[in-house]
């Protein structure tokens, strides 16, 4: 598979993640490999009800928060996930949202470089 198959694949699987962990998918979801990081960056993932919350600090706080600690519960699901599509063994996932703009950035660091590989 080409680089760019594998960052098609990779978004494919964070959106099902999405989907069936975190109650809802993004408008656009694009993901850049770079050496031994894969940054993906997730476009409209708030729900309207979040997108009102989000107006108050306290509302910001209590997604970020809600937000992270479904992320920390399925983290797994998603690594099996995305190793499934690039076969090396993940160091970390770590991801956060941005209320304001209603994206989310996944930022996932390898033991390998990914990108070499693909060479």
């Amino acid at each position: 598979m080409t680089k760019g198959q594998i960052e098609a694949k990779i978004s494919e699987a964070v959106s099902k993640f999405e989907m069936e962990y975190m109650g809802r998918g993004p408008k656009q979801i694009k993901t850049i490999i770079t050496e031994d990081v894969i940054v993906v960056r997730l476009i409209g993932f708030l729900s309207p009800t979040e997108k009102k919350l989000a107006q108050t600090k306290e509302g910001v706080e209590l997604i970020k928060k809600v937000r992270a600690t479904l992320f920390e519960n399925a983290k797994d699901v998603l690594e099996k996930l995305i190793k499934e599509v690039i076969d090396i063994d993940i160091a970390g996932i770590y991801s956060d949202v941005n209320t304001t703009n209603g994206e989310k950035v996944i930022v996932v660091t390898l033991n390998e470089n990914l990108e070499k590989r693909l060479k």
